[in-house]
């Protein structure tokens, strides 16, 4: 496959006049919101970045944090604790941390597909791979479903056309943004978001400053 657009400042003005122009909902959208601020983390690994996704899966945000905290203050040798430390540690060291019995099972696949290699631990190694293939080698994680697969491809990967479809907060800003009374089924969505593309991931953004709009 030819080499995937990412996101950067210069690209993002670009997507903001393409999606002004392909849809009057999203012009107002951006007329109110202003530019989009979507800042991809590429430093992080996608080993990493799916061991924080994991951590913060179901929980408030402070919550998150603070289990993410411990977890990493028992690693103080590593900035962030590589698969071999994470398959090493007891469970009570990790239930110490906050971790349920549940996500330190994920954390303990994620680390061994990561030293088999299914997870890379560069991001380099997924420049060339399509966003349909990269699903579905990151899916093969316990605990890593299509949507947190998705998160990472815009949040870490920085690609600037996906669409995730099970995104409640997209759905939920669509209804609000296009005026109606129920939320769009992933059909319904896949095929209003064709105009958007190839900026479809900025397009998300502005759907998630709808569904939190006062």
């Amino acid at each position: 496959m030819t080499k995937p657009i990412l996101i950067t400042p210069r690209r993002l003005r670009a997507a903001e006049r393409g999606l002004a122009a392909a849809d009057p909902v999203l012009a107002a959208l951006i007329a109110r919101h202003g530019r989009c601020l979507l800042a991809p983390d590429p430093a992080r690994s996608p080993y990493e970045a799916l061991a924080t996704a994991v951590m913060y899966q179901q929980l408030a945000g402070r919550a998150a944090e603070t289990i993410h905290r411990r977890f990493l203050a028992l690693f103080p040798e590593h900035a962030f604790p590589p698969p071999a430390a994470v398959l090493a540690a007891s469970d009570e060291q990790l239930r110490s941390a906050g971790l349920s019995r549940q996500k330190q099972a994920y954390l303990r696949d994620l680390a061994a597909k990561a030293l088999e290699g299914v997870v890379p631990m560069a991001s380099g190694e997924l420049e060339r791979l399509s966003s349909d293939a990269i699903v579905m080698r990151l899916t093969a994680v316990r605990g890593v479903g299509r949507w947190t697969a998705e998160m990472f491809l815009i949040f870490t990967l920085g690609r600037i056309d996906v669409l995730p479809l099970d995104d409640y907060g997209i759905r939920a800003g669509y209804a609000r943004a296009y005026g109606q009374d129920r939320l769009p089924s992933a059909s319904e969505l896949r095929a209003a978001g064709q105009c958007w593309a190839p900026w479809r991931s900025v397009a998300c953004w502005y759907l998630w400053r709808a569904a939190d709009a006062p």
